[in-house]
Formats: C-alpha cells, sequence, structure tokens
C-alpha cells in the first residue's frame, strides 16, 4: 500500500546531484519541485548555491524543469533569473504536470528524474508517472501552512517505508 510513496533515492540536499551521476543512470533532465527543494519556500530569491548548481546542469546539457503546484506568478518570480522552465498549477500528486513536463522536454519517463522534498506529492505523482525520483530534506525546517498537514502523515508513512526498506538511508549523492 505504501510502496507508491517509497522514492528510488534519498539525497541530503538537490545540490549534492551531479551531472556525473545523472548521466550514468541515464537520466537526460531533471523535474524539480520549487520551495523547499530548490528554494526556501520562504526565501523566493534562491541562493549562490542554486545558481552554481543550475550552471552544473546547463553545461552538461542537462535541462532543468521545475513541476510545481504553486501559480505561475509565484513560479516565475522565483525561477526567472535562473532561466528555468516550469509547469505551473501541475496537480501534484496526479500525474499532469509529469506529463507537461515530459511533453516540454521531449522525452520518456525513463529519462527524467523528479526531486522533491516531498512524498505525498513530488514522490508519490513521480512513481505514478513512472519517473524515477529522489526524495531531499526540505531546504529549511518550517513549511508553509498547506504543507505541514502533509508532514504529518509524511512522518508515519516514513517510518512505516523505513522499517520495510531499511536500504532507505540519507545519502551524499547518487552513488
Amino acid at each position: 500500500m505504501f510502496s507508491k510513496y517509497k522514492p528510488t533515492w534519498m539525497v541530503d540536499a538537490i545540490y549534492k546531484i551531479t551531472p556525473n551521476q545523472l548521466k550514468k543512470l541515464g537520466i537526460n533532465a531533471v523535474l524539480t519541485d520549487l520551495d523547499n527543494t530548490l528554494i526556501a519556500w520562504d526565501n523566493p530569491d534562491g541562493t549562490e548555491e542554486l545558481l552554481t548548481w543550475i550552471l552544473e546542469m546547463k553545461n552538461a546539457g542537462i535541462p532543468v524543469v521545475v513541476v510545481s503546484n504553486n501559480k505561475s506568478s509565484r513560479i516565475k518570480r522565483a525561477v526567472e533569473k535562473f532561466e528555468l522552465d516550469y509547469v505551473s498549477r501541475a496537480l501534484k500528486p496526479s500525474t499532469r504536470g509529469f506529463k507537461e513536463a515530459q511533453k516540454k522536454l521531449n522525452m520518456k519517463p525513463e529519462e527524467l528524474v523528479m526531486v522533491g522534498d516531498q512524498i505525498m506529492t513530488d514522490i508519490r505523482g513521480a512513481n505514478a508517472a513512472g519517473i524515477r525520483n529522489i526524495l531531499v530534506r526540505p531546504i529549511v525546517d518550517t513549511d508553509g501552512w498547506n504543507t505541514r498537514i502533509n508532514r504529518f502523515f509524511e512522518r508515519k508513512i516514513m517510518k512505516h517505508l523505513a522499517k520495510k526498506h531499511p536500504d532507505m538511508l540519507w545519502k551524499g549523492g547518487l552513488e
């Protein structure tokens, strides 16, 4: 029952995922959540670390597309300086936003990876869309009001998954 919430990988932060790691796994593009994955939910300006990571991906020819449940104006303000494409109102965990991003990239699900900090939306949705995924720790320990409810249920699901899958451990990268 909880297998639809199981991440493919668990990595401490999106910034620890490298182009070489992705290429070894046949991954040609990154789909990513916005809040608490790329940027802190309460700081839409991002960090130097984020800019460096995005440049590494661009230089390696790996496009990054934000797939977020946020409205377009919120995402645009956060990502336009990084020149990232995005899908707004993705309705995660439905597959709608994932399919829209896949179509924009003209790639197959096996060429993509979804990175997110929530198993109830990002991981469950990616699994439903047949896309490998990476659960990352949230950038900050606080969340917007709408995410706090999910976090309560996520703790219970993660506890169950950890018992069933002792290999589910946080790592410093995909290797």
